[in-house]
């Protein structure tokens, strides 16, 4: 069904338990996403030691690779690593964290995968603050000239997602909105037409 949907990359979420209080797939089922679809595989890790895990993720058909900012202290190595696999590479942060610290690797990076609920669980009501913080990051890229993607992670809806595209946002991850809708397929048109 999300194959034959205008939906354009596959959002995987990736939790340890200890990054985030839940848990979810690894490698194994990424490897299962891409050899049943041509879609971009975009994979969120939500993990500690994300380093430890980037081959593996590229070897089961990553396409993006996105790590958490408050993971790594060694942000820039793990952004290196992703790029030296071969895949493009993504920073997420937490709500509360200011977009300000992204300054110093927006330039290295290919998207940035903003939360706008709590990581961890689905499900969540979207934070009314991350349309000031994609307004801000929007800002930080178009003045430096940067080709750097926003995507918005947590409670996108068909009611809200009209000001979250207008704040600057060019990716919407909508996984609630569209699996529980009444016709999912019909739903993705519904927010790809915005």
């Amino acid at each position: 069904m999300l194959n034959e949907s205008v939906a354009d990359w596959y959002h995987l979420d990736i939790m340890d338990g200890r990054f985030v209080p839940n848990i979810s797939f690894g490698p194994m089922l990424v490897e299962f996403f891409r050899k049943a679809t041509t879609k971009v595989c975009d994979v969120h890790l939500m993990i500690e030691e994300p380093g430890n895990f980037a081959e593996q993720f590229k070897n089961a058909g990553a396409d993006n690779l996105s790590v958490h900012l408050e993971a790594c202290p060694h942000l820039h190595r793990n952004i290196q690593q992703i790029k030296s696999l071969g895949m493009k590479a993504g920073v997420a942060i937490n709500p509360h964290t200011p977009v300000s610290q992204l300054e110093d690797v927006l330039a290295d990076i290919d998207l940035v995968c903003m939360m706008s609920v709590n990581p961890g669980f689905g499900g969540q009501k979207f934070i009314p603050y991350t349309l000031e913080k994609i307004k801000q990051l929007r800002k930080m890229i178009d003045e430096r000239g940067l080709n750097v993607l926003i995507e918005i992670d947590g409670g996108v809806t068909l009611e809200n997602a009209p000001s979250i595209i207008s704040a600057g946002a060019d990716v919407l991850v909508a996984g609630n909105t569209v699996f529980k809708s009444a016709d999912p397929k019909a739903m993705i048109k519904a927010l790809k037409s915005l």
